[in-house]
């Protein structure tokens, strides 16, 4: 067995025992301005959701601070796996991707084995090597389409990064400066037809807002009934609110 390889089966190893710690006791939802740390306990107390695992979707448009977040997220959970969906998207396939990951990764955890799944390159447009996925307690699948309804059988929660698209697709473009501009303009209008077909904020279990270097976490749209299930994300003050 390898280094990376036997680190993967410890990291499994622990949450199987946080997992086991938290099993017999009822999940019981953020109030309103939980920090971030408390949603450890909150999660490891959610029931399965694909086998053994608990999928946690982190959405929101380009930019947001999806990435960030669930970086932050993983690193209070010790260490929870994160598959980003910028791995599985293709040039060629922005959003037409869900085939290879529920193939790819969905199936093998449902039947608790290691997920192998092949990150693309966005430089060299190219597969890279398999990368494995082991079936922790808690995976965080994170980016764009995350809350997919093809996916949402299977994410034990759904968290909307809380950032207007906007202000979003602004922060991204600023990050990757200039010489990605024309991918830029081809992503917004991908972005906007992939959310007015399959939204996914209305169906976020929780939003996320950044404050500052912190962040709060308030009940989504799913957890207030009546609150704008029939609104897409990106238009009026649902975006902003």
């Amino acid at each position: 067995m390898t280094g990376n390889a036997a680190a993967r089966t410890r990291e499994a190893a622990r949450y199987r025992v946080f997992s086991q710690e938290y099993s017999d006791k009822t999940p019981a939802p953020p109030l309103p301005g939980t920090p971030i740390h408390d949603l450890v306990p909150h999660l490891l107390r959610l029931p399965p959701s694909c086998g053994p695992v608990r999928i946690v979707g982190v959405d929101g448009h380009a930019g947001s601070g999806k990435t960030t977040f669930a970086g932050r997220l993983a690193a209070a959970l010790g260490g929870a796996p994160v598959l980003h969906l910028d791995d599985i998207a293709t040039h060629e396939e922005l959003f037409a991707w869900t085939g290879r990951l529920l193939s790819q990764v969905v199936e093998p955890l449902r039947h608790g084995e290691s997920a192998r799944y092949t990150p693309y390159d966005w430089t060299t447009r190219a597969f890279r090597p398999v990368r494995e996925l082991p079936p922790a307690p808690v995976v965080l699948l994170e980016g764009v389409g995350a809350g997919r309804r093809a996916l949402r059988p299977y994410l034990a929660r759904l968290l909307w990064m809380e950032l207007p698209q906007e202000e979003a697709w602004t922060r991204g473009r600023r990050r990757d400066g200039e010489a990605q501009d024309e991918f830029w303009g081809e992503w917004v209008s991908a972005e906007r037809r992939h959310f007015a077909e399959d939204p996914s904020r209305p169906f976020a279990d929780l939003l996320v807002r950044q404050r500052s270097e912190s962040y709060e976490v308030l009940p989504g749209p799913a957890r207030t009934p009546g609150l704008d299930q029939g609104i897409t994300h990106g238009d009026g003050p649902s975006a902003v609110c």
